[in-house]
C-alpha cells in the first residue's frame, strides 16, 4: 500500500441515519462525479489512480457542520470534490448532502484533510 500515490475519500454523514444501501449509492454517486471533477481537472492524478487500481476509503462524519468544513477545506486545497445533495425520494429530505467525494488525489494530501476521520 505505500507505493501507491493516488486514493480518493468519500466521506458519510452519520446524523441522516441511512441504510446500508442508501449510504452505498450515495457513496457511489460521490466516487463517480468525485473521479470525473479529477477527469477533468486534474488528469495525471486521475490517470495514476486508475493505473494503481482506484484505492478508495469510506469515512464517517457525524453532521452535516463536520462534513461542510471538510468540503470547504478540500476546496481551499484545490482538490477534486463532489457534494451530493440527495433528490429526496427515499430516506432524506430533497436536497439534502450525504456524501462528500475527495480525489482522486495524492494520498498525502487526503490524509492530511482526513486522517483523523473514522473509517466508516
Amino acid at each position: 500500500m505505500e507505493d501507491l500515490q493516488f486514493k480518493q475519500a468519500l466521506v458519510v454523514r452519520l446524523d441522516l441515519k441511512m441504510g446500508r444501501g442508501k449510504i452505498a449509492v450515495q457513496c457511489s454517486h460521490a466516487a463517480v462525479a468525485a473521479a470525473e471533477e479529477a477527469r477533468t481537472g486534474h488528469y495525471p492524478w486521475w490517470k495514476g489512480w486508475i493505473n494503481e487500481g482506484q484505492r478508495k476509503v469510506a469515512l464517517k462524519v457525524p453532521t452535516f457542520g463536520e462534513l461542510a468544513k471538510l468540503e470547504k477545506a478540500a476546496r481551499a486545497l484545490r482538490l477534486p470534490v463532489y457534494l451530493v445533495r440527495d433528490m429526496g425520494l427515499t430516506q432524506v429530505p430533497p436536497g439534502s448532502p450525504t456524501c462528500l467525494g475527495i480525489g482522486p488525489a495524492p494520498a498525502a494530501s487526503l490524509d492530511s484533510l482526513t486522517g483523523d476521520l473514522s473509517l466508516l
